[in-house]
């Protein structure tokens, strides 16, 4: 048994160094320690011997378990530390190579167009105001003096959640005038940006959903001569000096005397082309003189005050101030357009 037990020990230290990783080595510790390994089959032979050799063999066994057990634990940090230093020298990083700059977003021409309306007004003066996109026909047309049977409120052209056409998606922004005028002090200084949708066909100037900026002025002693003036003025400072504007008579229900005002195509420079349909301009807004039924309907007194008020798309200001050439280009997302901006 002496010698079993020698060689035992000698094969399992010599296999035990030469293990080529955890798991081989792990399967000769089986193979020797385990409940069926070598050694322990030795050691189920100590009933055979003589009272006097026991003690003797036993202490022998002991020895021999210490020294393989002792054994594994040293190889196992050896390969673990390995282990570590391959993959340290795997997963090195030359913190010297340069990198790889990652690219950086940036707003979207839509977006610039838009923060310069804010600056511009905010600097007369004006207060921004955001508002639901879901909205009631009360407030989209009710109170904006748009009756019933008024085109606008068609089924061809509006999106209606239910059939008693109540609910909506908003066709316009001009429903904040209505909630600024029951909810703020006068006098009132507003513009209330944001997503408005109609049934409109996709062409080089048109999206059934887009973006408006309203805005509105309530004061004593407003004319469309204050109306006129600062909408020039807000032309100027997008397009530059000298941008060339017409007014055109036009209606609303919500507005009276109402206009349209279109700027010069910027494409053909007032000559006719595709994006201005040949007419050599570009309608940009429309607005007037709020109609007294709509103040006092808000209770405010039509005796006493006056005001103006106006909605202009945000991306026909970004065509022309961008010299964009079609609409739809701003909605598709294609890095090659959106990366010149």
């Amino acid at each position: 048994m002496k010698d079993q037990l020698a060689k035992i020990k000698a094969e399992a230290l010599a296999a035990f160094d030469s293990a080529g990783g955890p798991a081989a080595l792990d399967a000769l510790r089986v193979k020797y320690l385990g409940k069926k390994g070598e050694l322990t089959a030795v050691l189920k032979q100590m009933g055979r011997l003589s009272p006097q050799e026991r003690p003797a063999m036993g202490q022998l066994a002991n020895e021999v378990r210490a020294a393989l057990e002792n054994a594994i634990e040293t190889t196992s940090k050896r390969l673990e530390q390995a282990a570590l230093d391959a993959r340290l020298k795997a997963e090195t990083v030359d913190v010297t190579v340069p990198g790889t700059a990652p690219a950086l977003g940036h707003k979207h021409p839509m977006y610039i167009a838009l923060d310069e309306i804010k600056d511009i007004f905010v600097g007369m003066g004006f207060t921004v105001l955001d508002g639901p996109e879901v909205e009631l026909a009360t407030y989209n047309f009710d109170k904006l003096n748009a009756e019933e049977g008024h085109p606008s409120r068609d089924w061809s052209d509006t999106f209606y959640f239910d059939e008693d056409s109540r609910v909506m998606l908003r066709s316009q922004t001009s429903p904040m005038q209505v909630r600024a005028m029951e909810t703020m002090p006068l006098p009132i200084r507003i513009i209330a940006p944001g997503r408005v949708y109609r049934k409109d066909e996709v062409d080089a100037t048109h999206s059934p959903m887009f973006h408006q900026v309203e805005g509105m002025v309530i004061d004593k002693g407003v004319t469309m001569a204050d109306l006129k003036g600062t909408l020039n003025t807000v032309v100027e400072q997008l397009y530059g000096k000298g941008t060339k504007t017409r007014f055109r008579p036009h209606h609303f229900p919500f507005t009276e005397p109402s206009c349209e005002m279109d700027v010069q195509c910027h494409k053909c420079g007032g000559v006719g082309c595709p994006t201005c349909k040949g007419e050599g301009w570009i309608e940009l807004l429309g607005a007037g003189m709020v109609h007294p039924k709509v103040l006092e309907m808000s209770g405010i007194d039509s005796e006493v005050y006056t005001g103006w008020a106006f909605g202009i798309g945000l991306e026909r200001t970004a065509m022309r101030r961008f010299k964009i050439a079609d609409l739809r280009l701003i909605f598709e997302n294609d890095v090659r357009f959106l990366e010149q901006f």
